[in-house]
């Protein structure tokens, strides 16, 4: 393979992203979390939603454009203002993932619940 093709295989590898990859990848920064923690309880504006992080507006920006790209927040322009909403359908990828954790952990709390019950019979 030439230098030229193997270099646009691995550029065709690397922006070919899933949807799925995206949202864990937006996921992925505890600040994109927390934005959508903010925009679950209604929607905002970008400076609404820079207002409650220490870090410049552009940034925000970022981070709800990395949202946006991943389909877990919508924008909607009211004249010069964006407004973002939270779109939690999105996280059904994550919660496919997390849920084939569920009984792993149901075995753990029960165990607890077991430990615990036989500790209040001592």
């Amino acid at each position: 393979m030439t230098r030229k093709a193997l270099l646009t295989y691995f550029i065709g590898m690397v922006t070919t992203a899933t949807p799925d990859a995206d949202v864990f990848r937006a996921i992925s920064h505890p600040a994109r979390r927390d934005m959508l923690d903010l925009l679950s309880g209604g929607d905002r504006s970008v400076s609404a939603v820079a207002a409650h992080f220490e870090m410049s507006r552009p940034a925000v920006s970022q981070h709800l454009r990395i949202l946006l790209d991943a389909g877990l927040v919508s924008e909607q322009r009211h004249g010069r203002e964006r407004r973002y909403h939270f779109v939690p359908d999105q996280l059904g990828p994550v919660w496919d993932w997390i849920s084939r954790y569920e009984a792993f952990w149901k075995q753990r709390v029960d165990r607890l619940k077991q430990l615990l019950d036989e500790m209040d019979e001592e």
